[in-house]
């Protein structure tokens, strides 16, 4: 999903690529048909909103969300080795909150240049040396991608290896390593229904949101996304792809890439792609390869 922002009659609008035909919304969007079909992040599903900041006099630069981002490389590279994080699992839990600043400095915003427009989305910092895991629908047909940490650090990113099939890319981003924050990859093998989880990303341009559900499903398939999925109510929404999905420990254990729903938003039916598939493609992703 990726979101396009226009300043048309004071708006920030959102166009769906694959469900819309590109031109603007009106002002008052007319009211949904009986079954509309579900809409999906996938390969950039967006919505036609109303910048409601606009009418509040914040400006014309509000935000309107949608998936990742492109961009290209900044200087002052951290000499740091890398040290992305992995983990077969805890038993003791944590609170959201602390959850929430313990994972956030990992979180990434990516902001995406298209030719039509903007896009944005939600990364994961993998290691020390910059690289940063996302959908691959989120950077699709970028220009230039922007990655902005949650300290205010804003840097360009170039991408470094893509699998449309899986959904899923590596960017790289050239940055102090006290920048740079990992985070501890789980195991999606031990994910059971039930388990509380949390997602953090930029849903509709509103970096640093997070989320609280649980996993509704395992091994589902959705239209937009494949097969094997996990699949959870916390509110997932375009910005969120490539965003983590984590557990009570602070582990990611799932990439969010998609929703079904009957309306322009998340009705609690939301997935991510588990972290064993990711990690199973991770090597050719940071080596480079493009499929």
């Amino acid at each position: 999903m990726s979101a396009h922002q226009s300043s048309n009659r004071g708006e920030c609008q959102m166009v769906a690529y694959e469900y819309f035909d590109n031109k603007p919304q009106p002002e008052v969007p007319a009211a949904p048909p009986a079954s509309p079909p579900p809409k999906r992040f996938r390969r950039g599903l967006l919505v036609a909103v109303t910048a409601l900041a606009l009418a509040s006099g914040a400006g014309s630069g509000a935000a309107a969300a949608a998936l990742i981002g492109q961009g290209t490389a900044s200087a002052s590279a951290g000499t740091a080795l890398p040290t992305t994080q992995t983990s077969t699992g805890s038993t003791s839990s944590s609170t959201a909150a602390s959850i929430y600043k313990q994972d956030l400095p990992g979180v990434v915003t990516l902001t995406v240049n298209l030719s039509r427009g903007q896009a944005i989305g939600s990364g994961i910092v993998l290691d020390t040396k910059g690289d940063i895991l996302t959908n691959a629908h989120v950077i699709a047909g970028g220009q230039n991608i922007q990655v902005a940490f949650s300290d205010g650090t804003t840097v360009a990113a170039t991408l470094v290896g893509s699998n449309t099939v899986a959904d899923l890319a590596v960017i790289r981003v050239s940055v102090a390593a006290s920048t740079l924050h990992p985070l501890t990859l789980g195991n999606s093998s031990s994910v059971q229904i039930g388990d509380t989880v949390y997602a953090i990303g930029s849903p509709f341009g509103l970096s640093g949101s997070f989320t609280e559900g649980i996993v509704s499903n395992i091994g589902k398939t959705a239209a937009a996304s494949g097969a094997n999925l996990i699949q959870t109510d916390a509110a997932i929404n375009p910005g969120n792809s490539g965003g983590p999905l984590v557990n009570s420990q602070g582990q990611v254990i799932g990439v969010n890439n998609s929703i079904e729903s009957p309306v322009d938003g998340s009705v609690g039916v939301g997935f991510a792609i588990p972290i064993d598939q990711v990690n199973e493609l991770l090597p050719s992703l940071e080596g480079g390869s493009n499929v």
